[in-house]
C-alpha cells in the first residue's frame, strides 16, 4: 500500500497560482502511476480527474478544462509528483486529492476505480 500526503492547497485570487504536492511513501516510487482528482460540494460527480502521469513521468493526461493552464510533473528522486495550477478561476475551487496505484507499464490512468491509493485531500479556493 501506497501512503500519500497532499500539501501546497490554500486561498488564492483568480488569475493566481499554486503548487500542489504529493509526497509518497511505502512503495517504489518508479513502480507507481499517479492522478490528480478534485471534488468541488454540490458537483454530482464525486472526483473529478485532473491529471495523470506515467510511473516513468513521459506520458501525462489531462482533464479539458485545466489543458494549458495545469502542468503535473514528478521527481522520481524525491518521491514526490506536483500539480502547477495556473491562472486558477472560481471553478477550480475543490478539495484536491492525489492517488496512486502501482503499474509496471507505461500507461496513464483517469478513472477514480483505477487507484487504490489515496491522500487525505488539500483544499484550494480561488476567489473572484
Amino acid at each position: 500500500q501506497v501512503q500519500l500526503v497532499e500539501s501546497g492547497g490554500g486561498l488564492v485570487q483568480a488569475g493566481g497560482s499554486l503548487r500542489l504536492s504529493c509526497a509518497a511513501s511505502g512503495r517504489t516510487f518508479t513502480l507507481i502511476a499517479v492522478g490528480w482528482f478534485r471534488h468541488a460540494p454540490g458537483k454530482e460527480r464525486e472526483r473529478e480527474i485532473v491529471a495523470a502521469i506515467s510511473r516513468g513521468g513521459g506520458y501525462t493526461d489531462y482533464v479539458d478544462s485545466v489543458k494549458r493552464r495545469f502542468t503535473i510533473s514528478r521527481d522520481n528522486a524525491k518521491n514526490t509528483v506536483y500539480l502547477q495550477m495556473n491562472s486558477l478561476k472560481p471553478e477550480d475551487t475543490a478539495v484536491y486529492f492525489c492517488a496512486a496505484r502501482t503499474t509496471y507499464g507505461s500507461a496513464v490512468y483517469t478513472g477514480a476505480a483505477d487507484y487504490g491509493s489515496w491522500g487525505q485531500g488539500t483544499q484550494v479556493t480561488v476567489s473572484s
